[in-house]
């Protein structure tokens, strides 16, 4: 069994990283009643032996005795760790393994990037070395990040460099909220695309998720539940709802519930590697079979039903209406149409009572109105995990490598370029020590190269599929 360590940077990733503990634990103390230590527990955390002076005795079976996640949490300012630390998850983070400043990067990437990154890098290396010691086989590190703000952006990319730097065999999962146009971080648009020429460069794999899809998603749900169809109530435990459990709570703090929409995302992600199931598929693989280009490793996701995300009382989705859904663009976490576009691969992750027969059954169902690349028309990687969440019989996560992403980066740009040709709010990045306006041209000139090769890729959308000789075997 493998292990994951979580990175979480800024005030997004944090709360985030809050959030997917949170439901971590709800879903591990679910399937495993004893209270034992087992393999699929060790995936996220360490089980320690509080009583030991220093670092706590690990002890790697038996009972459970205090669990730490295996998590490293940074952030520039204090806020957000400090409500952490005072939550009630307060007990399941190693004080030894977070990251504090008080003054913040000010939604500035190169305070985060080249001020912060200079000042901590020994800190933050101290503190990922460490996680990396506790783990038997450490398989993926996970970065939770936002991409508007200047910590999340400049300081969580680079950590990306150090990674890839320091633990070049460990695969780098990138979890990366984009700002909505509404965005009210004015820089956020410089702040994206300089981090994106990072991700471009150091990350084996992007989860993009824009903050208006998980807005959508949530007006949906809430939609749902308050126009009492079905006899929709929220259950008191519910895992979008906020501690208290009120439905009201939604309201005051919305970022709650999107953040368990993206927390939900890393369960589903993750289930194949941590329970059992017929057909198991671990992140390398997500990896190995889903980016065929390095450059081109953004996966657009979707997940399904999304009544999972609040617990509401409502009939579960029949199975093959699940499948469409994750292809409809009302269920994807980025403002995308994938079933418009090229898709160079997909992956389905199916959690709970599903057979073989019934993806395979899907897969030739909606294969004609998914259009793969020429060169990979069998494009699909599949995964079965028999435990499904908590509270549902079923679950399907589904990661496509398509060009939809394209608009996306598209837009971005158009904002990023609107700034950029008046020069406004540019002295504040070359105010900072070693900050050079090459590194706005160079970032804005990675992001068009990305753009050309999906477009290139668009390109070949309508070209007929050659039928490939096949290797003859002489008898």
């Amino acid at each position: 069994m493998t292990q994951s360590v979580v990175v979480q940077v800024g005030q997004c990733g944090n709360q985030i990283g809050c959030c997917f503990w949170d439901l971590a634990l709800r879903e591990h103390a679910a399937v495993n009643q004893k209270g034992i230590y087992d393999e699929a527990i060790s995936s996220f955390f360490r089980n320690v032996d509080t009583r030991v002076v220093g670092d706590g005795g690990s002890i790697s079976k038996g009972k459970i005795c205090s669990l730490k996640a295996r998590a490293v949490l940074i952030d520039m300012e204090e806020g957000v760790v400090n409500e952490i630390l005072q939550g009630p998850l307060r007990d399941v983070f190693d004080t030894k393994q977070l990251i504090t400043d008080i003054s913040g990067s000010g939604n500035n990437w190169a305070v985060g990037h080249r001020v912060f990154g200079s000042l901590y890098q020994d800190q933050i290396l101290e503190k990922l070395r460490k996680s990396a010691e506790h783990c038997d086989c450490l398989q993926c590190f996970f970065i939770i990040h936002s991409m508007g703000g200047g910590t999340g952006s400049g300081l969580g990319t680079f950590l990306l460099k150090m990674l890839e730097d320091e633990f070049p065999e460990v695969y780098r999962f990138v979890t990366s909220i984009y700002p909505s146009g509404e965005d009210d971080v004015i820089t956020s648009p410089y702040n994206s695309i300089l981090a994106m020429k990072e991700l471009n460069e150091h990350a084996d794999c992007v989860l993009p998720i824009d903050n208006q899809s998980l807005f959508d998603i949530i007006s949906k749900i809430d939609l749902m539940v308050n126009s009492g169809k079905l006899g929709t109530t929220v259950k008191p435990k519910s895992l979008v709802t906020s501690s208290s459990g009120a439905l009201k709570t939604q309201h005051k703090k919305p970022f709650d519930a999107m953040n368990n929409i993206v927390a939900n995302l890393l369960l589903n992600l993750t289930s194949s590697a941590r329970f059992e199931g017929s057909l198991n598929m671990d992140l390398n693989e997500i990896s190995m079979n889903l980016v065929p280009f390095p450059q081109l490793h953004y996966l657009v996701s979707s997940l399904t039903p999304l009544y999972t995300l609040t617990d509401v009382n409502i009939p579960p989705r029949r199975l093959d209406q699940m499948f469409s859904d994750a292809f409809s663009k009302d269920h994807q976490l980025l403002r995308a149409d994938p079933k418009h576009s090229l898709y160079l691969a997909c992956a389905l992750m199916v959690r709970g009572n599903v057979q073989i027969s019934d993806l395979r059954r899907n897969i030739e169902r909606l294969k004609p109105s998914l259009q793969f690349v020429s060169w990979n028309q069998e494009g699909w990687k599949t995964s079965l995990c028999s435990i499904p969440p908590v509270g549902h019989s079923h679950s399907l996560l589904a990661l496509a490598n398509n060009t939809c992403v394209k608009p996306t980066f598209m837009e971005l740009k158009e904002r990023f370029m609107r700034l950029y040709k008046k020069k406004a709010h540019l002295h504040h990045y070359l105010q900072v020590e070693g900050m050079e306006e090459s590194y706005f041209t160079e970032a804005v000139s990675s992001l068009s190269a990305l753009i050309q090769e999906y477009n290139q890729l668009d390109a070949t959308k309508n070209m007929p599929v050659q039928d490939l000789p096949r290797l003859s075997i002489a008898m």
